[in-house]
């Protein structure tokens, strides 16, 4: 993969987090990134006065800096703009934002030397990952506190992750002989201007939400198995003259996961009319969610492939400054996958719930001496509390704008707490889809000697290497917990 030069897709990106070496710069590239500086460098030796170039910042852009403060004003604004508040992001996603940096510099518009470019792959390659405070940006004037926080150790400042240790970016890069640079014009703005926070959030998100999206198929096919719930409403037929891709996608993958199921044999000449909706209604409310995704995934795909600093260098004559740093693009998405996100943990706490009610030949609580043991009452108080959690997270902070810059960015697009929020609920999902998981597994102790379909049974006997069969109350929140670590790891096959 070239930097600068391939399309990335969502996939590619996560090859380079894995291994930071699959990623290059080729002759082209490198010719683009030196033509874009040197444009930068005609500029300043010009008459011309070009924001962010030889002007100061925001509301300063009327003040014109000469050609030997340059430097100082591209350090100034790293230092100033570090402002970050709030627990380091994860390293992963510090990681990502340095790709998505790399990838977007490269392109070759935004007068950002080699140089740089080169130190920040360098630091990669040697997982010198910059920490970067989770709070700050408002996602508008690109992400600035927490870019300014990645750049930092640039200038032999700031704190990066050593192995899982913090430490003092002096001292790291003094390890490894990587002296502070200089940065020349445009270079400071280039670098803190951007969408990368924000992309880094949607990419991490994505990651994950494309899992839980079919583990939580899987989740409502095992719920359907102890419940001994209709297959029918999954069927072609009925989807084919509604035909939303989501839908469409998770009906086909409850028939497959209900397949050679002698549990649905039993159910196909009983007297029930029809489940209720959390049974019956997956593939509409999983569907879309899975269309939410694909909304999101093909937007965040545009957006790693752009460019979004701010001035746009076109050439030694043209330099527009526009707002390619806007994360309104992003943001609006975002929250839309948030709420799609959140309704799988709402619907998946509703089908938990219909197992502990008692009917069709399951006991109460999911046990069978209940009253003296509390069964599995209590970890949908917390499957509950959790969904409620989310719901209160779905409020799009796109709604909202706070002007900044003394009235210059005067609307903003909290695209940064979109993306927060995002991976925020996803995380409680998982949680939510680990306790479905774990009563449906017990449901399927009543159903024997009756037995699932391949997917299911090889779902329950994976969650029976960590967790038993529940007899007599337990430390069941350590059941959670071991269930949870399984989908972290993405242990369970969904497809």
């Amino acid at each position: 993969m070239i930097y600068g030069t391939d399309t990335f897709s969502i996939q590619d990106v996560l090859t380079i987090l894995d291994n930071p070496k699959n990623a290059k710069l080729d002759k082209a590239a490198k010719d683009r990134i030196l033509g874009s500086q040197q444009n930068v460098r005609e500029i300043v030796e010009s008459d011309r006065t070009v924001y962010g170039i030889n002007t100061g910042f925001g509301p300063l852009c009327d003040v014109r800096i000469s050609e030997e403060e340059t430097a100082q004003l591209q350090y100034n604004l790293i230092i100033s703009h570090a402002v970050g508040v709030g627990k380091p992001i994860a390293k992963e996603l510090s990681k990502l934002m340095i790709i998505a940096k790399i990838h977007a510099l490269s392109k070759g518009f935004s007068g950002v030397s080699l140089e740089v470019i080169e130190r920040l792959m360098l630091m990669l390659e040697k997982d010198i990952i910059p920490v970067v405070p989770e709070q700050g940006s408002v996602g508008a004037s690109g992400d600035l506190a927490p870019l300014a926080h990645l750049v930092l150790p640039l200038l032999g400042l700031g704190k990066v992750w050593e192995g899982e240790i913090i430490s003092d970016a002096a001292k790291v890069l003094k390890k490894y002989n990587l002296p502070p640079l200089t940065l020349g014009p445009k270079e400071g703005l280039g670098l803190i201007n951007g969408t990368q926070f924000i992309l880094a959030h949607a990419i991490w998100g994505l990651k994950k939400m494309s899992y839980l999206l079919d583990l939580a198929d899987l989740a409502a096919a095992m719920s359907l198995e102890a419940y001994r719930g209709s297959a029918s409403p999954f069927k072609k037929e009925l989807h084919a003259i509604r035909p939303f891709a989501g839908s469409k996608k998770v009906a086909e993958r409850m028939i497959k996961f209900l397949k050679h199921s002698d549990n649905l044999k039993s159910h196909e000449y009983c007297d029930r009319v029809q489940d209720p909706y959390s049974m019956r209604c997956v593939p509409q409310v999983h569907g879309a969610s899975r269309n939410a995704y694909e909304h999101l995934k093909h937007l965040t795909e545009i957006e790693l492939n752009s460019v979004t600093d701010n001035p746009i260098v076109l050439s030694a004559e043209e330099s527009i400054s526009g707002g390619n740093f806007h994360g309104q693009l992003l943001a609006l998405p975002l929250d839309y996958a948030t709420l799609a996100a959140a309704e799988l943990g709402n619907i998946s706490d509703r089908r938990s719930y219909l197992l502990l009610e008692g009917k069709y030949g399951l006991p109460k609580l999911l046990v069978e001496s209940s009253g003296l043991n509390s069964g599995f009452m209590i970890p949908q108080y917390t499957s509950a509390a959790l969904v409620t959690e989310n719901k209160t997270l779905c409020f799009p902070a796109s709604a909202d704008s706070i002007p900044t810059s003394l009235g210059q960015e005067d609307h903003v697009s909290m695209g940064s707490i979109s993306g927060r929020k995002f991976n925020q609920v996803l995380n409680n999902l998982e949680n939510i889809l680990a306790i479905e998981l774990m009563f449906g597994a017990q449901g399927l102790e009543f159903r024997r000697p009756a037995t699932c379909s391949k997917y299911v049974e090889n779902t329950y006997a994976l969650i029976r290497t960590k967790v038993d069969k529940l007899e007599d109350d337990r430390l069941i929140g350590d059941d959670i917990v071991a269930i949870a670590t399984m989908i972290q790891s993405q242990a369970f096959a969904v497809n």
